[in-house]
């Protein structure tokens, strides 16, 4: 009788033992969590330093004091019971339960070090999401493994054993998300694609801003608010236009042609000459009866371009012809404008081009333009008023 109270005794013991060891944990992690975590934080903000603020502003602190309980029962269960079967039923329990917690703290650290590096002045235009997805989608895969390994009463190396015979199919069920790291280290490593980049891609649609570049796409804003898909490999694949060229340089090209009638080129008059002699874009060009109407309004347009404030004259300015064509005789007028931005570019664009059409008949120059319904019904008029 004795002896079975002593046993009696013993177990209440453990079992008294065992609940205050479980309050304990829990109690210590819910104590850590409120407690402890809002006290890191503060300092954290205190520092001079950024990254700690990312490190404890997330659940990187929560899952580490997680860990405490199954770590504490872990170590207190072969102590309390160790001659008994269940234990390893509980032990297997809480190995899986400590890898889910020990897999949520990497990603949630990782998570992290892309905060970290989306406010790095170095690593904020790069494509880095991709990579940290592809790195939470191996602490996946390693998790999936150990809990496996648990399960099976296997060893963690004969598993990828396992796994690197069926390396083939693995291959093709993840086939996007492969493809999609490799190209996502190639935009990177090369500087092909930032988000805020405007890319077009007329094959899928695209023509907008880049907003976010991942594992499996790249989101881009159409200019039309439309939201288009594009897998990173096809970025590498395809061939993409990607005008950041054009908003880190000093201006923003026009190329705009006027095709010219040829019938109205010919060699200026004498009025003309006294009249153009007098004008600022005409000091020291010489004027003689071999002077051509076409030459002089090109010098005059590039003067006038050099005297729009909104037109940059350090970059290349210039009027030239171009191959005639049946329509007339082209005059391709570039320039670059101080404005990059698409509307305020425009309205510049079109203001100069503007003006220089309506300065045409100064020239005795006009447009090429195929005859409409209105020229045909005027001619008609003035044949049969003639008559």
């Amino acid at each position: 009788m004795e002896q079975v109270s002593l046993l009696n005794l013993s177990e209440q013991m453990r079992i008294i033992t065992t609940c205050a060891l479980v309050a304990a944990a829990y109690l210590m992690d819910f104590l850590c969590c409120r407690l402890l975590i809002p006290v890191i934080r503060k300092i954290a903000v205190r520092t001079a330093f950024k990254w700690d603020n990312y490190l404890t502003g997330g659940k990187v602190l929560h899952n580490i004091f997680h860990l405490i309980p199954p770590v504490t029962f872990l170590v207190a269960l072969p102590l309390l019971y160790p001659d008994q079967s269940w234990t390893s039923f509980v032990t297997k329990a809480l190995y899986i339960y400590l890898i889910v917690i020990a897999s949520r703290l990497v990603n949630e650290f990782i998570s992290s070090l892309y905060a970290i590096s989306s406010d790095s002045d170095l690593l904020r235009d790069k494509p880095m999401k991709g990579v940290y997805q592809m790195l939470k989608v191996l602490v996946i895969c390693v998790a999936v493994i150990l809990v496996l390994g648990v399960l099976l009463e296997r060893n963690f190396t004969s598993l990828l054993a396992g796994l690197g015979a069926s390396a083939a199919v693995l291959m093709l069920i993840f086939k996007d998300t492969i493809l999609g790291l490799v190209a996502g280290v190639q935009l990177s490593a090369h500087d092909m694609l930032r988000p805020g980049d405007w890319i077009v891609m007329d094959k899928y649609g695209v023509n907008g801003t880049v907003e976010e570049v991942t594992l499996n796409t790249v989101k881009v804003r159409n200019w039309d608010n439309t939201i288009m898909t594009v897998p990173p490999y096809a970025l590498v694949s395809d061939s993409f236009q990607n005008w950041r060229g054009m908003r880190e340089s000093e201006g923003r090209r026009v190329a705009r042609s006027l095709n010219i009638d040829v019938n109205s080129i010919r060699f200026c008059t004498t009025e003309e000459l006294t009249l153009f002699t007098s004008e600022e874009w005409a000091h020291g060009l010489p004027m003689d009866n071999s002077t051509v109407n076409l030459g002089l309004f090109r010098r005059a347009t590039e003067h006038y371009l050099g005297s729009m404030t909104q037109v940059n004259t350090d970059l290349r300015i210039l009027v030239r012809q171009l191959e005639p064509t049946p329509e007339g005789l082209p005059v391709q007028i570039y320039f670059f404008t101080r404005e990059k931005d698409w509307v305020i570019h425009e309205h510049i664009a079109a203001d100069i081009i503007e003006h220089v059409i309506a300065s045409l008949p100064r020239f005795g120059l006009r447009l090429f333009q195929k005859p409409t319904g209105t020229d045909i019904a005027r001619n008609c008029v003035n044949n049969s008023t003639a008559r």
